[in-house]
C-alpha cells in the first residue's frame, strides 16, 4: 500500500511536470523500479502510464495542430508509427541485463536535451537550414527513441523541427504533443500484447498522471517557469548520476 502511494504521488508530479515543462518519465521511471518492478517492464509501465497524458494534452491543442512546410503530416505520423514500433520491438528484444548498462546512458542523452535543446535548436537554426527529406529521416529516429525510452524526446522533435524553421510556439507545442503521443501509441500496444506491464502499479500511476496533467496546467502556471525548468533539470541529472553509480560502481 505504501508503495502505491508513493506511485500515486509520483504520477501526480509526472502529469504536472509534462503539462508545464516536460520530463514527466525521469520520475516514472525511476520510481517504478523502486517499487521493484524490473527495469524493462518499468520502461513499458511508464510509457504506458503517461500515455493517456499526452493524448488529453493532443486533444486541448488540436486547434493549433499545422502541417510542416513542404512536409506531408501524414508522412510524418506514419513515420512516427513505424519508428515507435521499431523502437517498442528494440526494448522488448534487449536483454535485461544489456538493458540495465543501456538506461544510465539514455537518461544521460534526455537530461541534456532538456537542458540544452532549446538554446541548441536555436543556434543551429541561425547556422543551418535542412530540407524535408531530412527531417522525415530525424522524425523516423525520433520514433525510435520514443519507443525505446522517450525521455526528453519531446523536446528533442522541437530541436529538430526548428532546424526545419517552425517558430511558431502554440504550433510547435501541439505538434509536440501529437506526435509524442503518436510514437507512444503504437508502443503502449506492443507492451501490453507482449504482457511487459505491470498493471496495478501502472493504473495507479495512470490515474495520478490524469489528474497531475490538469491540475498542474490549472494551478502551476503561478510558479515562474525558468526557476521550475531549472529545478526539474537539476533533478534530472542526479537521476542521472544515481543509476550510473547503481550500474557500474564496483
Amino acid at each position: 500500500m505504501e508503495v502505491l502511494f508513493v506511485l500515486f504521488f509520483v504520477g501526480l508530479m509526472a502529469g504536472a511536470m509534462n503539462a508545464v515543462a516536460g520530463g514527466g518519465s525521469f520520475i516514472t521511471f525511476p520510481a517504478l523500479v523502486y517499487a521493484g518492478v524490473p527495469q524493462v517492464s518499468a520502461n513499458a509501465s511508464s510509457t504506458v502510464a503517461i500515455f493517456p497524458a499526452s493524448l488529453a494534452s493532443a486533444w486541448e491543442f488540436r486547434e493549433y495542430v499545422r502541417p510542416f512546410p513542404r512536409v506531408s503530416m501524414w508522412s510524418m505520423i506514419v513515420l512516427t508509427l513505424i519508428g515507435g514500433a521499431v523502437g517498442a520491438l528494440l526494448l522488448l528484444y534487449t536483454p535485461a541485463s544489456e538493458f540495465k548498462k543501456i538506461i544510465p546512458w539514455l537518461l544521460l542523452i534526455g537530461s541534456l536535451t532538456f537542458a540544452f535543446g532549446k538554446s541548441a535548436g536555436e543556434y543551429l537554426r541561425s547556422k543551418f537550414k535542412i530540407g524535408g527529406v531530412l527531417v522525415l529521416s530525424g522524425q523516423f529516429l525520433l520514433g525510435i527513441y520514443g519507443g525505446y525510452f522517450g525521455g526528453a524526446v519531446g523536446i528533442m522533435m522541437m530541436v529538430v523541427w526548428s532546424l526545419f524553421g517552425l517558430t511558431d510556439i502554440k504550433v510547435i507545442n501541439a505538434n509536440k504533443a501529437l506526435f509524442v503521443g503518436v510514437a507512444n501509441f503504437i508502443a503502449v500496444i506492443l507492451f501490453v500484447i507482449a504482457g511487459k506491464v505491470a498493471w496495478p502499479e501502472t493504473c495507479t500511476m495512470l490515474v495520478a498522471t490524469i489528474c497531475g496533467g490538469y491540475f498542474g496546467a490549472k494551478y502551476t502556471k503561478r510558479l515562474n517557469p525558468d526557476k521550475l525548468r531549472m529545478g526539474i533539470v537539476i533533478f534530472n541529472f542526479l537521476i542521472t548520476a544515481v543509476f550510473f553509480i547503481k550500474t557500474y560502481a564496483v
